[in-house]
């Protein structure tokens, strides 16, 4: 025989440590809003449920109203760090209503009308509802396919809602699952709730793993001064170009862009001014580049431009837009301002090039060494003919 007293304290036993597991994952990661909102519905949940337990040896209802009210605000926490998860903002306005809505139609059909069926209805629905709302988020996300714990928590909470309709048709039919009845019915509910909110909990564990091993994924394609992609994803990401050209036959183009002079601004102005120079110019390049174009930082005052799906005219343009803004930037400077000057190479991909992006590399180098000859300050776009190094052999033989 279930104890239905024990199985409400095991509901806050194991609702509480949940607690502090993400209390823990909150502090841990401040950042992580969403654990904040998880961490809330643990507690509240724990709390409502050792007030619906002493309402158990107090003959009052007041107990299980509040008892009641508690359960149902933790489902509309979860609901809120599901919404927070993916960067929605939390429905503080729908959470109060369906809570207050709920909770007016318990007490209606209690002291005005008294309807048990009514009421147990009434209080599934505000438990129910927020859940049901962010169903979508977790089974079809915004960025695509669902990780495994989005979609553990989502077929946990389709488990959550069978198992509300069929307390609902139960206590239609004449059965009581109310934490009045105390009956076995009720014990079984408990249980089965019991499990299902221990494993939502686990699918949200899932979520908050997956979504801080892709930010530290991230960190380590990021250049730690500029923010910009660095030389790993740089060469991961022209990799991927080259399969996808040499598979289309269309081609991108590349940017190699140094900033000239840089060494003389840090022996003049110290590294401080030299890396604020470079953030600097950072800022100013993104803004001429279109949607999908990658900046990236490969080393020192070194920078390079992916550009998907551009012929090398196209190159050439979104150069000539890049300095143009440097060139206005450094008109501008006044007092201690430092002028930042730019030389850039422009290189497209062939067949030639295939699936090496090493070789596109070295024909965009090869652009910005003509740059740099020709007064810097200007761009130059790849020619192999005529060659731009006065030894055409060794010239050859390196750009081949």
């Amino acid at each position: 025989m279930l104890n239905v007293p024990t199985l409400w304290m095991v509901f806050v036993v194991n609702f509480s440590a949940l607690g502090l597991v993400w209390a823990y994952v909150t502090r841990s990661y401040p950042k992580f809003e969403a654990a904040r909102f998880w961490m809330a519905s643990a507690f509240v949940g724990a709390a409502g449920a050792i007030t619906a337990l002493t309402g158990l040896y107090i003959n009052s209802v007041v107990p299980l109203l509040f008892g009641g009210a508690g359960i149902i605000a933790a489902s509309c926490f979860a609901a809120a760090g599901i919404q927070r998860f993916y960067d929605r903002p939390a429905s503080w306005r729908l959470m109060v209503a369906s809570t207050a809505a709920s909770l007016a139609g318990v007490m209606f059909f209690k002291f005005v009308f008294d309807q048990m069926q009514l009421r147990m209805l009434c209080y599934t629905i505000g438990q129910g509802l927020p859940l049901v709302l962010s169903l979508r988020l977790l089974l079809s996300p915004p960025e695509g396919r669902a990780s495994p714990g989005a979609r553990l928590a989502g077929i946990v909470i389709l488990s959550m809602i069978v198992v509300f309709v069929v307390r609902t048709i139960g206590n239609t039919l004449g059965s009581d699952f109310s934490t009045v009845a105390r009956g076995q019915n009720h014990a079984a509910m408990v249980l089965v709730l019991l499990f299902l909110s221990m494993t939502l909990n686990f699918g949200f564990l899932l979520m908050a793993m997956d979504r801080l091993r892709n930010e530290v994924a991230d960190l380590a394609l990021l250049d730690d001064l500029t923010g910009v992609a660095n030389r790993r994803h740089l060469l991961q990401r022209l990799s991927e170009e080259c399969a996808r050209s040499e598979r289309s036959g269309e081609p991108f183009s590349l940017l190699v862009i140094d900033l000239d002079g840089f060494k003389t601004v840090n022996d003049t102005y110290g590294h401080a001014a030299g890396d604020a120079c470079l953030q600097h110019f950072t800022l100013m390049a993104q803004t001429r580049l279109r949607p999908g174009d990658m900046l990236a930082r490969t080393g020192g005052d070194e920078f390079c431009v992916v550009l998907p799906s551009s012929s090398l005219r196209e190159g050439g343009l979104i150069a000539r837009r890049i300095l143009e803004v440097c060139r206005q930037d450094a008109a501008e400077c006044s007092g201690r301002d430092i002028p930042i000057a730019i030389s850039i190479g422009v290189a497209e991909w062939n067949r030639g090039i295939g699936q090496f992006p090493d070789r596109l590399i070295a024909h965009a180098d090869h652009a910005l060494y003509a740059a740099k000859k020709n007064g810097k300050n200007d761009f130059a776009v790849y020619d192999p003919a005529p060659p731009l190094s006065p030894e055409p052999v060794e010239a050859a033989r390196k750009f081949a």
